[in-house]
């Protein structure tokens, strides 16, 4: 076949193909989201929440919205909702992990964590509110100690192991 035929003939399907890959790639400012809803203040974890309850509307991106909450350890420890601040550091841990960014972004998204507990903690006082703070600062340093490598919740994730 002369070249400029197989050309003429491949050239539908390179191009086919090309927008086919460049279809699955995420959009370009997902860093950038990735940043801002994984921040330490309340208007980024406002944000990564409208995200969350939103997903479809972030498909695009490719964002791993996995969670095992608080991993092995309660919850809510004390009846304190700490749910939603480990499903965002989850969040945080494999999208990060799976960008291959996760060693450098890690002292960032612990401090996240505590500053999510700590505004849980905002809604008691007295004893309680000391007992809330006292507790998401064990878990501040549990995962500030023990959050990183082999046995974390980024790790564990069959479908974005930890690199």
């Amino acid at each position: 076949m002369p070249r400029s035929t197989a050309l003429r003939l491949f050239t539908p399907l390179l191009v086919s193909a090309a927008a086919g890959l460049l279809a699955f790639a995420p959009p370009a400012d997902k860093p950038q989201v990735l940043s801002d809803w994984t921040q330490t203040g309340a208007a980024s974890y406002d944000a990564w929440a409208d995200g969350r309850a939103h997903r479809r509307d972030w498909a695009a991106y490719g964002f791993d919205w996995t969670t095992d909450y608080c991993t092995t350890s309660p919850d809510d420890p004390f009846g304190f909702p700490f749910r939603m601040a480990c499903a965002r550091h989850d969040f945080g841990y494999r999208n990060y992990g799976a960008a291959g960014r996760f060693r450098e972004n890690k002292p960032r998204l612990d401090d996240a964590f505590h500053a999510d507990m700590k505004r849980v903690c905002g809604h008691y006082a007295g004893a309680r509110k000391a007992s809330c703070l006292s507790t998401a600062w064990t878990y501040y340093q549990a995962v500030k100690t023990f959050g990183f490598g082999p046995g974390t919740a980024v790790a564990q994730d069959p479908v974005n192991p930890a690199p």
